[in-house]
Order: C-alpha cells, then structure tokens, then sequence
C-alpha cells in the first residue's frame, strides 16, 4: 500500500518513523511550511533523512497541489498532526481516502485545544480518535478510539507526551492494517453529543484567586506547559507551572486576602484561593525562563503580604 504521510513536529515524525521501521511503503511527505526564520520541522528532517519526496504546500484548495498528490498514485493519506484546512477533494485522492489523528474522544472536544479542555474541566478520562477526515472540524467517521484516564495530578504535559503520543503512533499503525486488510469501519460521530472548544490560550488562562481551589488547580494543570496559566504582580504577568493545592478545612478561617502570598519559603510560595491556598513551586515571570517560585522570590525581592492580581 502506498503511503503518503501529512503532519508536522514530534509527533508526525514519529509516525513516519514507525511506518518506515516496520517497512511500510512511504512514497510522500506533506509537511506545514516553517515560518520564516524557524528551524526545520522533525518530520521534514526525518523524511529528508529517509530520502523521501517532501511537499509543504501553503494552501490545499490549488488544483496543482491536487495534481502533484495524485502523482505519487497514493493508496492511503496518514494525517498525524494537520492544522492547516485540507477539502474533500484532496482527502479523496488516495484510493482508499485519508485517516487522521485527533487527540479527544470524538465527537468530544472537537478543536485545536482537545488536550487542555478536559484537564480544565474536571473530566476523568480523555483518549484519542483516528478518524475519516471531511470538511467539518473534527466531525468524519471513527476508524479507532483509545481511551485513557485523567488523575488529580496529570498535566496537559503528562497526558499527551506519556500516553496520548505513543498510544496515538500505535493507533495510527493500528488504523493502517485495518485500511490494508480491508476491515476498517466507519462509525458515524454522534452529533447529540458533539461539543466544540476554541483554542486555549492567554485569554482563558489568566487565574482568578476568587475561584475554588479545585477550579484554579485543574486550569493550571490543563495550561501545562502551554499556554501557561497566568497571573499578575505589580503589573506585570507570572506564569503559574507547578503548584500544589491545599484546601482549607474551614475556608471561613484562611488569614490573608485572595491572592496574597502569605509564605515565602525554600520550597515555593504559598498563596490564598476562595477555600484555601497553593504551594507554587515553579513560575515563569515575564520575559524570563521558568525556575523555582523561592529562586524567583528571592531574585525579584518578593515578600509576604504581595499580592496576586
């Protein structure tokens, strides 16, 4: 079966790494277009290493990037990791259409931010769909799903590099055979229980101090590493990494007003929430690297009494 593999970054070239481990025939790479200035993608570097044809259209509404695609008289599309909008007509060439990886339990969490949501909203489990790309967001037929769980302490960190990465490079394998022994189903998304997220970004990762403990913790979590939940100190933005929920078992006793950092110490800083209070142990102050909340203390003269905006 003749192969053409579309993605970018990490994960695209681990996909490609792993058709190509296992011998499948790979005859073209689609990569996104770097930025100007910006270093090679992995999956182009790994293609380039590998020998392969490699193709980074800007747009796939052209009927020559149609044209140049049905030279390579492709059987199947892999899509690991696509974020620009590819049409119908151009998912449809392979003889036997496209497959494509979704980080969310489709029709779940439909969007760019699959990851984060369900961390931020409390859900217990997540997982990951290779489906039959259309010209919806997200919303063509499921081949395979995978599930895993969300613990009180994952981050959106620990759910895709230990689990939904290497489950999703299996997955895709898995996804393949079932097109090559001709048994892969298409199991038509239910639309009742479709839910759509925009990106999680700046604007829906700054912290509310007046929030429960529980609220801040799972918006940290889901920010981490990107975009980075964040907060504010005289006027300029931290961003919060690592921090430790402590609830307060009375939360008409906590001293100190919501965001005041009521203890700086060698392990992090403690600051107030609605029902109790947070260990931080790792910031990122703006313009900076992230270190240590007590190094960044210390550096930037912070003190008991300061207080979170």
């Amino acid at each position: 079966m003749r192969i053409v593999v579309h993605g970018q970054q990490a994960f695209g070239k681990a996909v490609l790494e792993a058709l190509l481990k296992r011998g499948d025939e790979v005859v073209g790479v689609y990569v996104a277009p770097e930025k100007e200035g910006a270093k090679i993608d992995p999956l182009k570097e790994a293609a380039l290493a590998a020998k392969l044809p490699v193709f980074q259209p800007a747009s796939y509404k052209d009927e020559k990037v149609w044209a140049e695609f049905k030279a390579l008289k492709p059987d199947l599309q892999v899509m690991a990791f696509v974020t620009l909008f590819v049409p119908e007509e151009f998912l449809n060439i392979p003889t036997h259409g496209s497959i494509q990886y979704h980080p969310s339990l489709l029709p779940l969490y439909r969007g760019a931010s699959a990851i984060n949501w369900p961390i931020i909203k409390g859900e217990k489990e997540t997982g990951l769909s290779i489906f039959w790309p259309d010209n919806g967001l997200d919303t063509g037929a499921i081949l395979v799903q995978k599930k895993t769980p969300i613990s009180g302490t994952d981050t959106l960190g620990t759910v895709y590099f230990d689990r939904l990465f290497p489950m999703g490079v299996e997955a895709m394998l898995e996804g393949v055979d079932l097109v090559k022994a001709g048994k892969a189903p298409k199991i038509k998304q239910d639309e009742s229980k479709a839910t759509y997220e925009g990106k999680c970004g700046p604007g829906n990762a700054k912290i509310d101090w007046g929030k429960p403990w529980e609220q801040i913790d799972r918006l940290i979590r889901g920010c981490n590493p990107a975009p980075g939940a964040w907060t504010t100190l005289n006027g300029a933005t931290v961003k919060i990494f690592d921090a430790k929920p402590m609830p307060a078992k009375d939360p008409k006793g906590i001293a100190g007003k919501l965001g005041e950092i009521v203890a700086v110490e060698a392990d992090g800083i403690t600051v107030v929430c609605a029902d109790g209070r947070f260990k931080i142990s790792r910031v990122q102050p703006d313009g900076g690297k992230k270190i240590d909340a007590s190094e960044w203390a210390a550096t930037a003269k912070i003190e008991k009494g300061a207080k979170f905006a």
